[in-house]
């Protein structure tokens, strides 16, 4: 809300809106090096005494020009940039922005792809819900709850370094398909089996009982940052932040895709059966609280798919000339040969529809979505993000009105902002 500084005399004092002295302000730059916002952010705060009466955000320092990257490099390509925007889990950006693709191209995939794709999106939205646990402690002093969640980060590492051959920057997804396929179906299933329900219910539950009803932690984030339902609406939050005010939309449901969707293998399969946990005072607590109880919603996704994952190919058939040919018949045919020279070399690929296209998913964050503006050629002409964490984020100076300056720290982590989806 707009504040205008006192111009009346010394024996007059204006109360603002907050009840605050207007005549006694003063500006106070919070980052971008501060150790708490975690990353290069800055916030320029007008203050009276230690009350924040506005907050202006700076969004970024990355200076990363992620989009327009998506101009200059073809479709499969770009998944290596989409991987560095929330890195915090980058496996569901490739998720999103290949669906997209996918919905340009009208591929439909194959359903061992599909569950594949649904159980690593659900390890990333743990990844990133373990994160922002974490760290909601960690900002407020509770290291040991942050060191509990980055065990078993560590643990769902290993599984995509398993799946994808590199542990943090996947680019495991691909058009119409997977870069490759799972090296041991039998070892994946084990560790995954091992992760949801060994390790991760053994440190949520260290979690909970460290922090659920620790005096210090309630009292810091009950009542804090809130925001109502009908504004959360109002300022089109998606996700955690969203759900903790009351709006019931989760894209998984409402739009569904991937196994969320009924007969997603062609034979009739009921869509993975989940709750969406709703809460409604709004607060850093609630949205704190909500992330634990997606992760146990995440751990019963995957166990309904990992012993029952299809048998089959993990791209679309080589008839499409969307994917490369396997390497046998690159090897052994004249055809299959110069349908990889085909896809490869930077003058050809496959061609597009002219038109646009919004695909998404529900990210850890809330509505990941891409927009694309296709020339006919395999790279985009136009490629847009809708990022979650940005659009949350423009909610931040109004959670954090008529608060102290230690209440920045808690608003801020309960939001999990990544700021590579910020400066794009």
């Amino acid at each position: 809300m707009p504040f205008t500084l006192s111009k009346e005399s010394s024996d007059t004092v204006i109360l603002d809106d907050l009840g605050l002295d207007s005549s006694n302000r003063w500006v106070l730059n919070f980052g971008p090096q501060h150790p708490a916002t975690h990353t290069t952010l800055r916030l320029v705060l007008e203050l009276d005494g230690e009350r924040i009466v506005s907050c202006t955000p700076h969004i970024g320092y990355l200076h990363s020009g992620f989009e327009k990257l998506g101009e200059n490099l073809n479709f499969n390509q770009y998944v290596t940039i989409v991987d560095r925007m929330d890195y915090s889990a980058p496996i569901y950006n490739e998720l999103a922005w290949h669906g997209a693709v996918e919905k340009l191209l009208g591929i439909d995939l194959t359903p061992r792809t599909k569950v594949l794709r649904t159980i690593a999106g659900e390890l990333g939205r743990i990844q990133s819900h373990l994160l922002a646990v974490g760290a909601a402690a960690l900002d407020l002093g509770g290291f040991t709850p942050f060191l509990y969640g980055f065990n078993v980060r560590e643990d769902i590492y290993d599984i995509v370094e398993f799946m994808s051959g590199q542990r943090f920057h996947t680019s495991w997804t691909r058009v119409g398909g997977l870069c490759q396929d799972l090296p041991d179906e039998d070892v994946f299933k084990k560790i995954v089996k091992k992760l949801i329900d060994e390790t991760l219910p053994r440190a949520v539950e260290d979690v909970e009982k460290l922090l659920n009803r620790n005096r210090i932690f309630v009292d810091r984030t009950r009542g804090v940052g809130v925001i109502s339902k009908e504004d959360a609406i109002a300022w089109s939050l998606t996700g955690p932040v969203a759900r903790a005010s009351g709006v019931t939309r989760d894209i998984r449901k409402d739009e569904p895709y991937l196994c969320f969707a009924d007969n997603w293998d062609g034979a009739g399969a009921k869509a993975v059966d989940f709750k969406v946990p709703i809460m409604t005072t709004g607060d850093c607590y609630a949205r704190y609280y909500l992330r634990l109880q997606e992760m146990q919603q995440s751990c019963h996704i995957i166990r309904q798919l990992i012993d029952n994952i299809p048998p089959g190919p993990v791209n679309v058939s080589p008839e499409t000339k969307t994917v490369l040919p396997p390497k046998d018949q690159v090897y052994g045919s004249i055809e299959g040969l110069i349908h990889q020279f085909e896809m490869i070399m930077t003058n050809r690929g496959f061609p597009t529809p002219l038109g646009e296209v919004y695909g998404c998913i529900e990210s850890a964050n809330g509505e990941l979505g891409y927009y694309i503006v296709s020339d006919g050629t395999n790279t985009a002409w136009r490629a847009r993000t809708r990022p979650p964490i940005y659009i949350n984020y423009q909610v931040f100076p109004k959670l954090i009105e008529g608060h102290t300056i230690s209440d920045i720290v808690a608003v801020l982590g309960s939001l999990n902002i990544i700021a590579a989806e910020l400066d794009r």
